[in-house]
């Protein structure tokens, strides 16, 4: 293991491709708006003209649907031809020194540009940053790059951005027309600018923007088209051609490949996503997990290597940003991969500095491994075949393996290897965080048993006593040489070994961790040692019993559909994610659901809401981990409670942030980067996480039909739950409403009123809808225990007869606010907000997911305006359903019809940033009802959020679990329409136009269910067993459905569900 001070070297971009090519406008240059304003001054200008006839005298150009379609990426030539000839005007082509005011193609291509010029000097000119940042990554890396436009004023717009010489070839509308070179689709100009770099095009990355420059790519043979797509044309650039379609060149990994939808992998190396691919490649089990890091490197502000074990949290006093802060973080422990090499006397593989070739990184999603592969070229030629494998144990959930196998296939010689363990790794993934201090591990020691290396340390304050033990063995040698390098917190051993040729050399590092947490141990060393005493040696048996049990894991889980293998690899990827963070494992941990996962330190690896999202994929098919995750907060309850107290209610009041105790965790406040000044972070406001938590329980237990845990466990939150927003509740007379104030809802931007901010909101109408729907699950559930198990439940929490009438009153009153025109309230007094300027911000930021930074930045407030973060009303739709939500409003009292939902839904989609990935995941469900095309769209956007990074950068710092689950559960919840009615199994088939099938598996109450969706059918096959029988509601149909029996439903558009055959027989 080479020391951190060694290892700063030259990180240089590894390109997979020989060069890029990159249209300009809305690629480069942020002038597509600007040529689209443009264009429509001048087609609305010939459409008036009193020498053109028009079918519809209001006929005007749309700058979006027009744009695309007719001159988006063309010569302004082919632009004026395209739409005038789809609106039946006939002009003469004119000659190409027509001036502005000809009547001919060639007169209004120069008019054209006149408006162009006049506007780009009215708005200026913008670069897109990740555009510059690519190119500079490019040049550092002397990949040559080009500029394909139909602009002939790209050399003065690359000047006046900045970017004059940037280019290595430039070849404009100027040259096309110079070399008579036909425009977009043409491949024509893309050609032309391979040929001047020297250049296959098959070995050439294209990005575009158009459609028409997609197509021109895809028909050019380039070997990688690249669609960036700024304005929801996302399948029509997938039509064209593009294998990849961004929403930015920021989010460009140029070695991505998702072809196969059971392997991600990555090709070449650069600096910029490297951090995304190492959360992507993390590899875990549930108990640890270890990001996908190059085991030769250290922290180095490029790689981060991080091993999270669930639940090991350390709270740390650091001062930020000049502001003194005491918070819990999730702890990165001890290193465990570290590996390095040189060939001879050559630099270290950490340096940057070693030639390497063809380097890969696959990421196998059935077999839960990573397999990476280069070729590395020592300091006299010398080639050297590197090949790594990683798995995490999902068997042994204490182990995991690293081997490194080395080659020399033409030459005999010396390598050397440095393999260790590293302790003195800090928490430092998350730059926001980085404060005085990060350094959460203390007392590191050492002990070398035999060929294992045991390292052993405590956590700072919480004191937890983490034990990490490494097997290092070589086999293909008999003759390697070996001593140690140690200082305070690292261990290495230094392996000199003699290659011989096409004789294979394999490292193999077996890593067993354990914590004083475990259970059934004396102490965390001794385990460790002993485990891989007894099961660390055989690492062929290790791989297959953990190949086996993803097997019987993915049966489980799996979601099958008829989609894009893209869609296929991501939907498989969520599902390999979210099953490494809540595994099997989790039912013995005292652990919740990281909003993260176990894969970086976003949100300091704390649990929030997210298991809304989360468990109803668990419920319904591993309820024994589902148990688990509501049991974290069940033992977290009397925190709560105290909680509750000292806030002058009663019940259980949850954090919104939580760690290793149960209390509220939220930062106090939030720093803005963009203004440098900390924002008041009053986020704890979220009541809401306790009905999340109720809903959940509920959902539990209508799952699996377990009396026995809601009288124990489940029903003791939920009825906590219910007592929580009673107390908060208060009654007017003069309407016998009863009012919930002080709060904040799912949205986040709003946090008081626009003159009391910070002091919550009244009437919430998630929340106030959501407590009421509690409030009555209360009382069922006492309804339900009927006999000794309510009478014990009710005696543990004193409940009365008059509280229980008093969720009653309560489920029937709670105030809810409606628009003048009938659409839901977001909270009191949400009306009479400002409407934000959502274009001009879209056209000034770009990404305005957070605008609560923006506006603060301005001196502004997002309380002053219709806007949220993600869904807030429209989660209540997500949540209950359609029919749901609308019969917990009849409840309440309100009539609301289906025309009224649509409205209320169309209405805040309009006004939502989107600031969130839970956002795309509750759009796509509750448009799957509305507008099943949307919902595909909004599907699509949902499943992107991690692998395109399409948050800012941020899946570095972990994965985001919720939105993950929610894409799994998409399908099911909203294609399938499966909900839990109320001891019943209920469907509401609505696939979008672009899917035919869906299958999955559920167990429901003790039955495997294997469920197939067709387009005009609905198959349940129940296996065999010994369950009571279930019932299953279809449509009008409802029927008892018993072990062994297979239904078939008949479905179509605008017909009922009906019985259409019903086999029985065993199933294996």
């Amino acid at each position: 293991m080479t020391p951190r001070s060694a290892e700063r070297g030259t990180h240089h971009l590894d390109a997979v491709y020989d060069a890029v090519l990159f249209d300009m406008d809305g690629v480069v240059t942020n002038t597509a708006a600007i040529h689209a304003a443009a264009w429509k001054q001048l087609f609305d200008e010939v459409l008036r003209d009193p020498r053109v006839q028009v079918d519809d005298p209001e006929t005007t150009f749309d700058p979006v649907a027009d744009y695309r379609r007719y001159v988006d990426g063309r010569t302004r030539e082919d632009g004026v031809s395209a739409y005038l000839t789809a609106r039946g005007i006939a002009l003469d082509a004119g000659d190409p020194d027509d001036p502005p005011t000809a009547w001919t193609i060639a007169g209004l291509a120069a008019r054209k540009n006149e408006l162009f010029l006049a506007e780009l000097g009215t708005r200026g000119l913008r670069v897109y940053p990740g555009t510059v940042a690519l190119l500079h990554r490019l040049r550092g890396a002397a990949v040559p790059v080009g500029l394909v436009t139909a602009s002939r004023n790209a050399h003065q717009m690359l000047a006046a951005a900045g970017l004059a010489g940037c280019f290595d070839t430039v070849v404009d509308g100027r040259i096309a027309l110079s070399h008579h070179l036909k425009g977009k689709p043409d491949p024509a100009m893309f050609v032309e600018a391979a040929r001047r770099l020297g250049v296959a095009a098959a070995r050439t990355a294209v990005v575009e923007d158009s459609v028409a420059g997609v197509a021109a790519g895809r028909r050019g043979g380039f070997g990688f088209v690249v669609g960036i797509d700024r304005a929801g044309a996302r399948e029509q650039l997938e039509a064209a051609g593009a294998d990849l379609v961004l929403a930015d060149v920021a989010e460009l990994d140029l070695g991505v490949s998702t072809t196969d939808p059971w392997q991600l992998v990555y090709d070449g190396f650069d600096p910029a996503h490297e951090g995304h691919r190492e959360a992507l490649t993390a590899l875990g089990n549930g108990y640890l997990a270890t990001r996908g890091a190059r085991p030769e490197h250290h922290d180095d502000g490029i790689h981060y290597p991080g091993t999270y074990l669930a639940g090991v949290y350390n709270r740390l006093a650091s001062t930020i940003h000049g502001r003194e802060l005491e918070e819990e973080h999730l702890v990165n422990t001890p290193n465990w991969l570290p590996v390095d090499l040189r060939l001879g006397d050559g630099p270290w593989l950490s340096t940057g500095q070693v030639v390497t070739h063809s380097e890969r990184r696959e990421l196998d999603l059935r077999r839960g491994l990573v397999v990476r592969r280069a070729v590395l070229t020592g300091p006299n030629g010398d080639r050297l075949d590197f090949v790594q494998t990683t798995f995490t144990s999902l068997d042994e959930p204490h182990l995991a393996v690293l081997e490194t196998t080395l080659t020399a296939p033409d030459w005999s010689g010396t390598v050397t290897l440095r393999a260790g363990i590293d302790a003195g790794v800090r928490n430092s993934n998350v730059a926001a965080y980085l404060g005085s201090d990060a350094t959460h591990l203390t007392q590191p020691t050492f002990r070398q048993v035999g060929d294992t290396t045991l390292c052993e340390v405590w956590t700072r304050q919480s004191r937890v006593h983490i034990a990490t033990a490494v097997r290092s063995t070589l086999t293909g040698t008999d003759s390697a040489t070996d001593h140690r390098i140690d200082t305070p917190s690292q261990h290495t051993r230094e392996l000199r070994i003699p290659l011989e040729q096409g004789r294979p050399v394999t490292l193999t590092k077996t890593a067993a961790i354990y914590t004083s947490h475990d259970r059934a141990i004396s102490e965390p060393g001794g385990a460790a040692l002993t485990l891989l005493t007894e099961r660390g040696g055989d690492v062929e048996a290790l791989r297959e019993r953990h190949a086996a049990a993803w097997r019987g894991l993915w049966e489980r889980f799996a979601v099958t559909l008829d989609a894009d293998t893209h869609s296929r690899l991501i939907l498989n990827l969520h599902v390999f994610h979210l099953l490494q963070t809540l595994s099997p494992h989790t039912v013995e941990l005292d652990a919740g659901v990281p909003a993260r996962g176990l894969h970086g330190e976003g949100y300091r690896g704390h649990v929030f809401w997210d298991e809304v999202f989360v468990l109803p994929v668990i419920a319904l098919r591993t309820p024994e981990i589902s148990r688990a995750l509501i049991d974290y907060r069940w033992r977290r309850l009397d925190a709560a409670r105290a909680a509750a107290t000292a806030a002058g209610l009663r019940g259980a009041l949850f954090p919104w942030q939580s760690g290793s105790d149960g209390r509220e965790e939220t930062p106090e406040a939030l720093y803005n980067p963009r203004s440098g000044r900390w924002m008041p972070d009053n986020s704890h406001r979220q009541r809401h996480v306790g009905l999340a938590i109720a809903y959940n329980a509920w959902q539990h237990y209508q799952a699996t039909g377990d009396l026995e845990w809601l009288a124990e466990r489940g029903g003791e939150l939920i009825i906590e739950v219910a007592r929580l927003f009673a107390s908060l509740a208060e009654h007017d007379t003069a309407t016998d409403r009863f009012h919930i104030a002080g709060v904040m809802g799912p949205d986040e931007f709003h946090d008081g009123a626009p003159d009391a901010p910070g002091s919550g909101l009244r009437d919430n109408t998630y929340t106030n809808v959501l407590a009421s729907w509690v409030a009555t699950r209360a009382a069922r559930t006492l309804a339900l225990l009927h006999g000794h198990r309510g009478e014990g439940l009710r005696d543990r929490l004193r409940v009365t007869d008059e509280e229980i009438a008093g969720w009653a009153r309560l489920s029937t009153r709670l105030a809810v606010g409606f628009h003048r025109d009938g659409i839901l309230t977001q909270f009191d007094g949400y009306e009479s907000l400002q409407e934000l300027d959502w274009d001009h911000y879209r056209e000034e930021y770009g990404n305005i997911g957070r605008l609560d930074l923006i506006l603060e930045s301005e001196n502004d407030s997002t309380n002053r305006y219709k806007l949220a973060k993600q869904p807030d009303v429209v989660m209540l739709v997500y949540l209950l359903g359609h029919d749901g939500l609308r019969a917990q409003l009849a409840t309440l009292g309100y009539p609301f019809s289906e025309q009224d939902l649509t409205r209320t839904v169309e209405y805040y989609l309009a006004r939502t940033a989107n600031g969130s990935t839970l956002s795309r995941v509750v759009n796509a469900s509750v448009l799957a009802g509305i507008d099943p095309s949307h919902s595909w769209i909004a599907f699509r956007e949902a499943l992107i959020a991690d692998l395109d990074d399409s948050q800012g950068g941020t899946t570095r710092e972990g994965i985001h679990l919720g939105a993950m689950a929610g894409t799994i559960d998409l399908p099911v919840r909203s294609f399938a329409g499966m909900a839990l009615g109320d001891d019943e199994l209920v469907f509401a088939p609505r696939l979008p136009p672009n899917l035919t099938r869906v299958g999955f598996q559920i167990r429901y109450r003790g039955h495997l269910v294997d469920v197939m969706l067709r387009d005009r059918s609905l198959e349940l096959r129940v296996h065999a067993g010994s369950a009571p029988a279930i019932h299953v509601r279809v449509g009008a149909v409802a029927v008892p459905l018993s072990a062994g029996q297979t239904k078939t439903f008949a479905i179509g558009p605008g017909t009922s569900a009906r019985d259409a055959t019903n086999r029985e027989g065993g199933l294996d």
